[in-house]
């Protein structure tokens, strides 16, 4: 039996598909490896995981909003689980790009939902987001708050996600798990995210763009501790046993937040980047973004008391660890 891991070219998908691998498992990876940020990372992250894993590591470049495209790319491989982490990721691009957004995001996930359905897959997991929040004052963030006043597209997206997949756990008894990620980041990360542009300009003598004059903290959650609440997840699928499951479903569908626990004020992350670099930021402050939010914060209690998560990695840790395979990545 295989994983099909969605995503697979991208930066939880890659980490994910190397630890299944290493615990013994086989995976279809699936990832279309769109332009969205340059795909050579992408190239080289498979190149990473067929390197390590030749006999059981199998990739299909494919859209997986496309459903005849998906289902080829399946063909008869026997699925024991399905981790569904591709998406049209990135808050200020859904701007620009809303259709991107509505292909990927909702006609991909009712595809892979299908897929689940028709294959009767045992355990389907997949990725939603803390943006579903919105501008939610209440801190920490709790799966029982609402979500119902997203302030980006991509938030929308993820939403929407959720409640499709409720009512796939409810008509068909899918044991389903949706994730709602709190900034993550790490060693071979995305290009677009607040870690990497801010360690490229730092390294190479350009200046930063700070948002909001630096008045916004993020639940900045490490890699590693990503991938060990996606496999907890995995080892545990929803139960169908009628009772409310975070998030709030009877059927066997489950929300729950991974993230850190703690908020980090944006400055302390921008401190720990200037030390790991040894040379200061040039600091522009600009206005917050649309889409943007001030604020993130996980409460994890409940993915803590279902299936035992702790985060274990503080940016203090995981900043260091990030620099030092950034430099490796790129030479500088």
């Amino acid at each position: 039996m295989t994983v099909l891991v969605t995503g697979a070219a991208g930066f939880i998908g890659f980490h994910v598909a190397a630890r299944l691998l290493a615990d013994g498992h086989r995976v279809l990876g699936i990832d279309n490896l769109n332009a969205y940020y340059p795909v050579s990372l992408k190239r080289d992250r498979l190149a990473a995981l067929h390197a390590d894993h030749p006999d059981a590591f199998t990739f299909a470049e494919a859209d997986f909003a496309d459903h005849a495209a998906l289902d080829q790319a399946v063909g008869t491989t026997e699925l024991s689980a399905i981790v569904h982490l591709g998406a049209q990721a990135g808050v200020r691009y859904s701007l620009e790009n809303p259709r991107a957004y509505v292909q990927s995001n909702l006609v991909g996930h009712v595809n892979m939902l299908e897929l689940a359905r028709h294959r009767a897959v045992a355990n389907m997991l997949y990725a939603s987001s803390s943006s579903v929040y919105g501008g939610n004052a209440a801190l920490p963030f709790r799966v029982e708050d609402r979500a119902d006043r997203p302030v980006s597209l991509y938030a929308a997206t993820k939403r929407a996600d959720e409640l499709l997949s409720e009512s796939y756990a409810h008509l068909y008894r899918i044991p389903l798990t949706g994730l709602r990620f709190f900034t993550v980041y790490g060693p071979w990360g995305r290009p677009d995210m607040a870690l990497w542009l801010f360690t490229s300009a730092i390294l190479e003598g350009r200046a930063i763009d700070v948002f909001n004059g630096g008045a916004m903290r993020r639940d900045f959650t490490y890699i590693d501790d990503i991938v060990d609440g996606i496999l907890a997840c995995l080892a545990t699928p929803a139960p169908d046993d009628g009772a409310e499951k975070p998030g709030g479903s009877i059927g066997p569908h489950r929300i729950y937040n991974i993230g850190n626990n703690r908020s980090e004020e944006l400055g302390r992350l921008i401190d720990l980047i200037e030390r790991a670099c040894d040379r200061p930021a040039i600091r522009n402050l600009r206005p917050m973004q649309p889409g943007d939010v001030r604020d993130t914060y996980a409460d994890i209690t409940a993915i803590q008391r279902d299936l035992g998560y702790a985060p274990r990695t503080t940016i203090d840790e995981g900043v260091p660890q990030f620099v030092e395979w950034y430099r490796a990545y790129t030479g500088i």
